[in-house]
């Protein structure tokens, strides 16, 4: 490094002082400290009541015993054989003598020495971004030695070759949550942006901080329900959901909204969306600059959409049978009495596309020809490379969750809502922890993560159908699925298929979707969006962001196909509508909701608004 380039990064980033560590007023902190710890009595009052009480009962067994087996059986491999041993411990000595010379080096200079990459953040990595992460020695020490271990751990189940492939991504994923837990980024005395805010407000934070916590154990009946939005703010139906519309059907586990014309000619086939029942429907209209459906009422669809129930102990034994002929079967049957059409234009999100294939291979046995297109957003009909969450899908985890179930009816939604949180737990789990309970800042509203703390209960048969049948035995593409007393084949749907994935989806992983491509048995268009499960699907052409890629059939492997797919800028929404146009375009006068069936309220209906 330079002499101008030293005096530049001193010069932008002043030494640290001692000074804001010092608490100025030690009575007043005191003082807070107890009120601190009256209000952590209060949290942990929060959760023991209800299980003195009988209203909760934990079980936490299965998923720490399963933890502690996958991590054992990686020390085991490690532990075995003594040469192997010696060499993990010999790296993480090496990682630890590197960090102790360039923190000496760095005492002697009085600057930051030179790091390794092992010493470094990955690009982008928020935990650190504080300036007291790199000019503070001791911070500096605390980031290193965190980063020397976690990657180490890492490496270890990267090279346990004796490892059974899910036992390996168990273990890698346990590894990521421990080391996303024990960052120094999570605790007071090992972040200096906490640490000063600390001493700044002689705890005040704390308190504030623990006053969150009980209220968030209060409105988790128990459990922690982490906040990760301001969500008084928001409200379904008033700024939320808001496209016009109106309930025209209803049965045991399904509304059906149609939405009214935005104009004068709408297409002849109506579009009917199956949304995921683990998540409310209104992500696809979350407001109006946002909303798919309101975008494709304004493109001049007649849009149709399910709202699943949000189930309770009266659903338990509603299986995938019950959702096909309750939901999807009852929708179509519903716009046929509704418009007089026969043919119409599918679209399924997530699990809801899983469904709909599944339906379509059961239909082509029936005869049943009146889904003409379909398009699934970021869906899995195979899951031989469905991700981390696999991690959860073995036969010991299933059983003890549907005797979990079992006992209710229903699995509760903020078990699920968890599980998807720690799939990117550095993001949706531990920045809020930190802000909220040791910051103890309210969280700023965010429509997205409002709707993503808007859980909904899994019924038991169904929840224990969707493990077993996709994620533990890969049923669906492996055509022995059953279904309505018949076995059913994805090479039966020879209609048109739109399959849109994620390029940074984590819950439908883009290798997961392109390999599901292969077993449909007619055309394919596959197309990838930019950014994530929901920021890919939900972006609307006024927003101008991300991009998307478009290339031959999706056949072979995923890079070639990804090294020869054409990239475009922007939403992939028009191109989508252009694609829906090419199987149909003739156009009919617009049809007003109810004109057949007595509406039943207004859209977004009662069963969405059903909150636990």
């Amino acid at each position: 490094m330079t002499d101008k380039k030293k005096e530049a990064e001193r010069k932008e980033s002043p030494p640290s002082s001692v000074e804001q560590y010092v608490i100025s007023d030690p009575d007043r902190f005191a003082l807070n400290l107890a009120r601190m710890v009256e209000e952590a009595g209060k949290a942990a009052s929060a959760w023991v009541k209800p299980r003195e009480e009988g209203a909760r009962h934990d079980v936490v067994a299965e998923p720490v015993a399963d933890m502690v087996k996958t991590l054992s059986k990686l020390t085991e491999y490690w532990l075995s054989d003594p040469t192997r041993a010696l060499e993990a411990q010999t790296r993480l000595f090496s990682g630890y003598m590197e960090v102790w010379t360039n923190s000496l080096r760095r005492l002697g200079e009085g600057e930051e020495a030179a790091s390794s990459e092992s010493l470094k953040p990955e690009k982008g990595d928020k935990r650190f971004m504080d300036p007291e992460w790199g000019r503070n020695a001791f911070f500096d020490f605390l980031k290193q030695t965190y980063l020397v271990t976690s990657r180490w751990a890492n490496d270890l189940v990267e090279h346990a070759e004796g490892l059974d492939e899910h036992t390996k991504h168990k273990a890698g994923f346990y590894v990521k949550q421990v080391a996303n837990a024990i960052s120094p980024s999570n605790f007071i005395l090992t972040n200096p942006e906490l640490f000063r805010e600390t001493v700044a407000s002689n705890g005040e934070n704390l308190v504030a901080g623990m006053k969150m916590l009980t209220e968030d154990i209060t409105a988790g009946g128990g459990d922690l329900r982490l906040r990760q939005a301001d969500y008084s703010k928001f409200a379904v139906g008033k700024n939320l959901a808001m496209t016009p519309g109106k309930v025209i059907a209803q049965s045991e586990l399904a509304e059906i909204i149609q939405y009214e014309p935005a104009t004068d000619e709408v297409l002849k086939r109506p579009l009917l969306i199956c949304p995921p029942w683990i998540n409310k429907f209104y992500i696809l209209d979350l407001n109006p600059q946002k909303s798919f459906i309101r975008w494709a009422v304004e493109q001049g669809h007649t849009v149709f959409v399910i709202s699943w129930v949000n189930p309770d102990e009266r659903h338990g034994r509603k299986d995938w049978d019950a959702y096909i002929e309750e939901g999807l079967r009852f929708a179509l049957d519903t716009i046929e009495e509704e418009t007089g059409e026969r043919e119409v234009n599918t679209i399924g999100y997530c699990v809801g596309g899983t469904l709909l294939a599944a339906s379509l291979a059961l239909f082509a046995q029936e005869g049943n020809e009146r889904i003409k297109t379909a398009t699934f957003l970021t869906t899995q009909v195979d899951f031989t490379y469905a991700g981390d969450l696999k991690v959860f899908v073995d036969e010991s985890q299933i059983s003890a969750l549907e005797k979990s179930m079992n006992e209710k009816g229903y699995l509760e939604g903020n078990k699920m809502a968890t599980a998807f949180n720690m799939l990117r737990s550095g993001d949706l789990i531990w920045p809020y922890v930190v802000n909220n309970y040791l910051r103890g800042k309210e969280p700023l509203p965010f429509d997205l993560l409002y709707w993503n703390s808007d859980s909904t209960r899994m019924a038991a048969a169904n929840h224990s159908y969707y493990l077993r049948n996709c994620y533990l035995e890969n049923n669906l593409s492996g055509g022995t699925m059953e279904l309505g007393g018949r076995k059913l084949s994805l090479s039966d749907v020879t209609i048109p298929i739109f399959n849109q994935a994620s390029r940074e989806d984590h819950i439908a992983p883009l290798r997961s979707v392109f390999f599901g491509s292969r077993y449909f048995g007619g055309d394919v268009e596959f197309l990838l969006a930019g950014s994530g499960h929901i920021a890919g699907v939900v972006n609307p052409p006024a927003a101008n962001k991300y991009q998307y890629w478009t290339g031959a059939r999706p056949a072979g492997a995923l890079e070639d196909w990804l090294a020869s797919a054409q990239e475009h800028p922007g939403s992939w929404w028009p191109y989508w509508q252009s694609w829906i146009e090419r199987y149909g375009n003739e156009r009919v006068p617009a049809r007003a909701p109810g004109s057949k069936h007595k509406t039943l309220g207004d859209a977004p209906g009662s069963y969405v608004t059903v909150r636990i």
